[in-house]
């Protein structure tokens, strides 16, 4: 009679153990199935876009430019939430900790993405294993610019007069960390020069200096300078484009002149969250790449002075690989630091 009690207790015992496997291999299985379905289904509500700096610049711009192509070709609202400070890093680490359902998204430059947790000295995250390169969206050359008053004509006479008179040319930065400002600080190590840098917090004021003769000089991007350029209130020396650009086709690129290594630009790019299922991310893709070929697109970045470019997650991948190799090191040679 026990055996035949302990015979029915522990057939119930691996009855219930079966069971709790069947369910669980049930929910393994559900799971797997449900993942690429609602992922095929993405976009099923709105998508949040984060943006790390303030309304009206160049990443912003940028940013709604697609947003609006995106909510058009998609089908759902791409909301920007601009999430401004401590050169990008504040959203980059908001970003970085978001769920990997493709409904927060990042676009990113060159500071928030490469430089702001070095410039910090905070580890909040690593582009690296965090963020999922999804494509570029422009690049947007930088302009050597001198004030009108500058006894340099181009960009040889403007070397000269900086081996002439080392310390005593002042260049307005919009900030530590900027790729303006690691610019300067590389050709300032690589052709044994000396300048002093006076550090602003954006585009805005510096410019604002350089209008008024303050300072003498700037690295910029063309959307902010062109208009001044045009209106002869800034004398244009070299651009950091590839090639001569459309908006000032007589102003040669550092390319061209010899100085291949000066070829900084300030990408935007669309960024997911590492671990965003591969349907997603190619869907992303393949309507971005569309976007960015449409004529109304590609016109509004020329008329921001930018150029619409589109490259696969891999391309990307390794452009950023690069640039990190690049610029890093100046960033470290440079000692550059957060105020």
């Amino acid at each position: 009679m026990r055996n035949v009690k302990a015979f029915e207790v522990n057939w119930k015992r691996r009855r219930e153990v079966n069971m709790r496997l069947i369910a669980i291999a049930i929910a393994a299985v559900t799971a797997m199935l449900a993942g690429p379905a609602s992922a095929q289904q993405w976009p099923a509500r709105s998508v949040k876009l984060i943006v790390p700096y303030p309304a009206g610049g160049n990443v912003d711009s940028a940013a709604r430019i697609v947003a609006d192509k995106l909510q058009e070709k998609l089908g759902q609202p791409f909301i920007i939430e601009n999430k401004a400070g401590a050169g990008g890093m504040i959203a980059g680490e908001a970003f970085a900790k978001s769920a990997p359902d493709g409904y927060t998204l990042f676009v990113g430059a060159n500071g928030p993405v490469l430089f702001a947790t070095e410039i910090n000295k905070r580890d909040a995250y690593n582009w690296k294993k965090d963020f999922l390169p999804i494509s570029t969206i422009s690049m947007t050359p930088l302009v050597l610019e001198v004030h009108p008053s500058v006894q340099a004509n181009n960009f040889k006479e403007f070397i000269d007069l900086a081996k002439r008179e080392p310390g005593k040319l002042t260049m307005a930065s919009p900030g530590p960390g900027t790729t303006n400002h690691l610019l300067s600080e590389l050709m300032q190590s690589n052709l044994d020069l000396q300048w002093v840098t006076a550090h602003y917090r954006g585009n805005a004021p510096a410019i604002n200096d350089l209008l008024g003769g303050q300072v003498q000089f700037a690295f910029d991007q063309l959307t902010v300078s062109l208009q001044h350029i045009k209106a002869g209130l800034f004398r244009a020396l070299a651009v950091t484009s590839p090639h001569r650009l459309k908006s000032l086709p007589d102003v040669p690129t550092f390319t061209e002149l010899g100085y291949k290594d000066f070829d900084g630009q300030t990408f935007t790019g669309l960024f997911a969250p590492a671990g965003t299922p591969a349907p997603v991310v190619d869907k992303l893709h393949e309507t971005l790449v569309a976007i960015l070929k449409d004529p109304g697109v590609v016109d509004k970045f020329e008329k921001l002075g930018g150029e619409a470019v589109a490259m696969t997650p891999d391309e990307f991948r390794a452009y950023l690989e690069r640039e990190d190799a690049k610029w890093i090191p100046v960033v470290r040679k440079a000692n550059i630091k957060a105020d």
